[in-house]
């Protein structure tokens, strides 16, 4: 995908410092991410990654570093505070993380009635549910149950769960993992059409790099706790830097 237009950024990553005893996961991790842009993060097993993301949402606290989403320093916020800005933020887990013992309907419910702050108490939710459901075109699995459902058909039940509450920011972590090539390739395709519809900004943890072609208006690369490169697909596919390329074989 082609740069987009840069607007303000909606999420900043200073300087992030997070090590576990004598292991420096993080070195010093530095990430802007505009509004309405697809930003794709790789990195190699163990780089960092998840646990970036896990500070970016404050299930793990840095050791250092400022993150900012939003204008809000989430470093100072209380709680409360941290659960409503989560209502804006959308986070598809690598897994899916469906509820088992819920029907589709209520486990896209489920977010609608635990954040009664941002959407008020909803007396018939089908009518939000329908539509998300439609989003990721499984309309017609509102009453399955999770194991009923395929490996594809559960990723794009998460993502209308994402949808549900209309977050500014969707975090992907391995949208496509698990997946065969060709389900994996809708999901890239429903990923996009997400974007271009809700103009959301969204942040994606891959290790996949046919997503991160079709998907990333710019990338970046997680490499000894930095970030290490930076650019389009295609700036960081010809670069001639051995730890770039290593991404790239």
């Amino acid at each position: 995908m082609e740069k987009p237009t840069l607007n303000k950024p909606i999420i900043i990553i200073k300087d992030l410092m997070k090590s576990y005893g004598d292991n420096n996961v993080l070195n010093g991790f530095n990430m802007e991410l505009n509004e309405g842009e697809n930003l794709v993060i790789m990195g190699k097993s163990g780089s960092g990654k998840s646990v970036m993301i896990k500070c970016l949402i404050g299930l793990e606290e840095a050791d250092s570093g400022s993150i900012e989403i939003m204008g809000k320093d989430i470093m100072a916020l209380e709680q409360e505070e941290m659960d409503d800005l989560r209502t804006e933020i959308g986070f598809l887990f690598q897994g899916s993380a469906l509820y088992d013992s819920m029907s589709v309907r209520e486990n896209l419910e489920f977010p609608l009635r635990r954040h009664t702050k941002k959407f008020g108490i909803i007396e018939d939710t089908t009518p939000m549910v329908v539509t998300a459901l439609k989003n990721v075109g499984l309309e017609n699995a509102i009453n399955l149950m999770p194991n009923e459902l395929s490996g594809g058909m559960k990723r794009r039940i998460a993502l209308a769960r994402t949808l549900i509450l209309q977050p500014k920011v969707i975090l992907y972590d391995e949208p496509t993992t698990g997946l065969d090539p060709i389900t994996s390739k809708e999901i890239i395709m429903l990923m996009q059409s997400v974007q271009e519809k809700y103009k959301t900004s969204s942040l994606i943890i891959t290790h996949d790099v046919d997503c991160a072609r079709v998907i990333a208006n710019r990338m970046i690369l997680l490499v000894d706790g930095i970030n290490y490169a930076e650019g389009t697909f295609q700036e960081l596919a010809t670069s001639k830097d051995p730890k770039v390329q290593a991404f790239f074989k």
